[in-house]
């Protein structure tokens, strides 16, 4: 091969496989072999149980100090050779320290991520502070979202050096079973699900305080005081699982029906008018946009850079961060069956923009990029 390429992940969860197989191929394809080191997660994150594996990847010792805090996983020996090494900028990565620092350091270094701790209890702090330093002391960036772009452009990183991935998962299977679901008439999906006719929103997501669970409740119990026969329909675990099995004991137009995968979350999905998430909204817009039903969200500054795809008033809303104005936003999409198509065909047609194809495309073409710009950086020395 013409060229090796490194990408360091402190874990591997099994999302980013099928992104990692597409690169590994489409990059061989180019005379580039690109190398996949990987270590362990902390105990928290095994305990998800969502760890991938590839027959390629490298394992690469992985210690957790400070309660997580700090994680050691010394990778620049096992990277020699490397024309580009990318890794993910985390501050408790402290071995990105010492390549940063390290005067040896492979032709190219980049950084994959956020551009911001955007759930920073301290965005102003110390570590956010440290972050945006180490942010200009790498060659390239490849950043989630258009989102992350501006963050590390404002950084003073140029943009000519930023490419923008549009993070992803694959949705192909989804996909094809919502479409397969919906063969089903929609009344025999509710009726399945347990669910009645009226207008359903449906929340799908892990159960936890981000997520602003109480908010969505108490939207719940307005929308349904205004509107007898809607439906909220909450799929998901976590800890803050029994708030949400009071509130459906206590309204039964709140349905909670635990942890739904699979054929299960396909029908449910396929069967939902709107998705309903008023805190922090991740890759789980992905799923409102392969299911076309739009997604309303709140401005609660928790969201991850992923809600850069939500076009507000095109493919979802976001409303101010208040009660009411969620409340009243979705009672009026709900009331007007032409503006919940209009926006349900915008969601519809971002899933078709988002995916993890295009995603490892931009990813390919950003480290092409990046080798390019090197050697000519090389060449002029």
């Amino acid at each position: 091969m013409a060229h090796t390429v490194t990408i360091v992940q402190r874990r591997l969860p099994h999302y980013r496989v099928p992104l990692f197989e597409r690169m590994h191929a489409s990059l061989a394809a180019a005379d580039i072999r690109l190398r996949l080191l990987h270590g362990e997660g902390t105990r928290s994150e095994a305990s998800k149980k969502d760890g991938g594996s590839l027959s390629w990847a490298e394992p690469l010792a992985t210690r957790y100090l400070a309660n997580g805090r700090i994680c050691w996983q010394p990778f620049m020996s096992r990277a020699a050779g490397s024309d580009l090494v990318i890794v993910t900028q985390e501050n408790k990565l402290v071995n990105n320290l010492f390549a940063l620092a390290n005067p040896w350091r492979p032709e190219a270094l980049a950084f994959w991520g956020h551009g911001r701790n955007m759930q920073a209890q301290r965005p102003t702090g110390l570590l956010e502070r440290f972050k945006r330093w180490t942010t200009g002391r790498v060659d390239w960036w490849f950043a989630y979202t258009e989102m992350s772009s501006a963050f590390v452009h404002e950084d003073g990183f140029p943009t000519e050096r930023i490419t923008v991935l549009n993070n992803s998962i694959d949705t192909g299977e989804l996909r094809r079973a919502i479409v397969e679901a919906r063969l089903t008439p929609r009344e025999a999906l509710r009726a399945k699900l347990g669910l009645d006719q009226g207008p359903l929103a449906v929340f799908l997501g892990s159960l936890y305080p981000d997520k602003r669970l109480s908010f969505l409740v108490d939207a719940a119990r307005a929308i349904h005081a205004q509107m007898p026969g809607f439906v909220l329909a909450i799929a998901g675990d976590g800890p803050d699982r029994a708030l949400i099995e009071q509130a459906a004991q206590t309204s039964s137009f709140i349905r909670y029906l635990g942890s739904v995968r699979g054929a299960r979350k396909a029908e449910l999905l396929a069967c939902a008018d709107l998705i309903l998430n008023p805190g922090l909204v991740g890759l789980g817009i992905l799923d409102a946009f392969v299911a076309g039903a739009p997604l309303l969200t709140t401005d609660c500054r928790l969201h991850s850079p992923e809600v850069a795809y939500l076009e507000n008033g095109r493919n979802g809303l976001m409303t101010a961060d208040s009660l009411p104005d969620y409340v009243q936003a979705t009672l009026a999409v709900l009331r007007d069956p032409a503006e919940l198509q209009r926006l349900q065909a915008g969601a519809l047609a971002a899933g078709q923009h988002y995916s993890i194809e295009r995603m490892s495309e931009r990813f390919c073409d950003g480290i092409v990029a990046c080798l390019a710009a090197t050697a000519k950086r090389r060449g002029n020395r």
